[in-house]
């Protein structure tokens, strides 16, 4: 596929993203979050991608949105995208929801710079990687505007309240280590190392699990970060192994491994979902 601000290359299973505008440090625009939608949503229907990578090209993960309007970039009466020029929603907002409704797994591979949106997008990542070299910042405040892209919902949720708090108010930029040490990334590599690792960890989930109960076991965490009580869980979790419990993937993952072989999973999330998938309700954005 071809778009203007990313590549999107399929390879054994592991679709690779990248924000591709190095020239700008990858900087998050209204084209760039269309595409970015577009990418998942294809991702989404083709069940030859079993995991998903995002990272950026050249020294820069995402430098955040693209400041080229100056002080009215942030001005929603100054908006170009017609998609968002009648809504009250936040471009960041339609992206990193977007993320979250994946039906794949999502891994960051933080290569570089990553501050504001170029952040925010990672927090509905299902695993972040992050080179040596990578800057991290919720640098909102410091440009006189408020967390965006669902962030205050995403950020206290993966590090804590207090953690959360201490990089959003100070809006500071800090290094890989502290990343690694507040829980924001998973792990740190060298720059020549950190795509192999994804690409490691990703065929760990793309060769040998079946695609629909990774599909169904993503939702059901993400979903559960808001219930009020283990009993939410336990509604969901009953009609979701019900389904796979007599489904073809669930022979076949007691089959292979009785007959110690490496099991061969046929059903897809494009076409295989149970039927009460999406089982949370709609609500739309008013």
């Amino acid at each position: 596929m071809t778009y203007e601000t990313l590549q999107y290359e399929v390879d054994q299973g592991v679709l690779t993203l990248t924000l591709n505008r190095p020239d700008r440090m990858n900087a998050f625009n209204d084209v760039m979050r269309r595409e970015l939608i577009e990418a998942f949503d294809a991702a989404d229907q083709d069940d030859a991608v079993r995991a998903i990578i995002v990272t950026g090209a050249g020294k820069a993960f995402c430098a955040g949105a693209d400041l080229e309007k100056g002080g009215d970039t942030f001005n929603r009466d100054k908006r170009e995208d017609k998609e968002l020029a009648s809504s009250e929603r936040d471009g960041g907002g339609t992206v990193t929801l977007r993320i979250y409704e994946c039906r794949k797994p999502v891994i960051g591979a933080i290569n570089g710079a990553a501050v504001g949106i170029g952040l925010t997008m990672q927090l509905p990542m299902d695993i972040r990687l992050a080179s040596t070299r990578a800057r991290f910042g919720f640098v909102f405040a410091r440009r006189g505007i408020t967390m965006e892209a669902c962030s205050s919902w995403f950020l206290p949720r993966l590090v804590g309240m207090q953690q959360a708090a201490e990089w959003v108010y100070s809006g500071r930029v800090f290094g890989a280590e502290e990343a690694l040490a507040g829980g924001l990334v998973r792990s740190l590599h060298e720059p020549d190392a950190l795509l192999p690792a994804a690409r490691e960890l990703a065929r760990e989930f793309a060769d040998n699990t079946s695609a629909v109960a990774t599909a169904l076991n993503r939702q059901l965490m993400w979903r559960m970060l808001a219930a009020d009580h283990p009993m939410e869980a336990h509604k969901i979790d009953s009609r979701a192994i019900a389904y796979m419990g007599r489904s073809a993937d669930a022979r076949e993952g007691v089959s292979s491994f009785l007959e110690k072989r490496p099991a061969s999973f046929t059903m897809g999330p494009s076409g295989d979902m149970p039927d009460f998938f999406p089982w949370w309700d709609e609500r739309p954005f008013k």
